[in-house]
């Protein structure tokens, strides 16, 4: 499989830094990738993450296909060597407020305009964000194809997964350490029993569904 990028042609074969060296050979620099972690959770914040490298990382991949101890050492590794890194964090209520597809695209643009240094192009993750001021691409499975997306990838799910952690420690029925946020059968079934806690979303169809019932569930599990 071939892109198309400003006349040039990069085949996926090109190793996952192709991409960024195709586009500083046409003088497109510097490349900042942009992803996110968490739009899928029912509980907990949606985080986007900026990313500027200059330099390979070893043993980057996309955030999904990497064990967790892997994970950890690429964020490291990522923090440490990028040209430029920036988090952005969108609260349950604000994902709410704003739908999940416009707070995705507003984590995206605030992690892009706080970078400290101003992008010359910017790789997306599946659907372009308008708006930026610079020419860029979004590319189908960017995290598995682009190092400065799948670096972004990495950011964004160990922020999030710290995160939700840490709200385990103030929500220990849902056991968000484990499932973080996501609606696994376990989760499914702490939400039904105990109701909502003010870190899910209440506009995903599932936590409006135990909505109603939800102060009498939790004061029968309390009982």
């Amino acid at each position: 499989m071939t892109t198309r990028l400003r006349g040039r042609t990069i085949r996926r074969d090109a190793g996952l830094y192709g991409y960024e060296r195709a586009l500083e050979r046409r003088g497109l620099t510097p490349v900042a990738g942009v992803d996110e972690a968490g739009r899928g959770a029912s509980a907990g914040p949606l985080v986007a993450a900026a990313v500027v490298l200059d330099r390979e990382i070893p043993g980057l991949a996309d955030s999904k296909l990497l064990t967790p101890a892997r994970r950890e050492r690429c964020f490291d590794l990522v923090m440490e060597r990028a040209v430029a890194v920036d988090v952005v964090v969108i609260s349950p209520q604000e994902c709410d407020r704003m739908g999940i597809h416009r707070a995705n695209i507003e984590a995206l643009r605030r992690a892009l305009a706080r970078l400290p240094v101003r992008p010359g192009y910017v790789l997306t993750d599946g659907f372009p964000v308008d708006g930026l001021g610079v020419p860029g691409l979004a590319m189908w499975k960017g995290d598995r194809v682009a190092a400065s997306i799948a670096a972004a990838s990495v950011v964004a799910k160990v922020t999030r997964d710290a995160l939700m952690v840490d709200l385990h420690d103030q929500y220990p029925h849902y056991d968000f350490a484990t499932h973080k946020g996501y609606s696994t059968a376990a989760h499914e079934q702490a939400l039904r029993h105990h109701g909502p806690c003010p870190e899910h979303r209440r506009s995903w169809a599932n936590v409006r569904a135990v909505l109603t019932g939800s102060t009498h569930n939790h004061e029968r599990s309390d009982a």
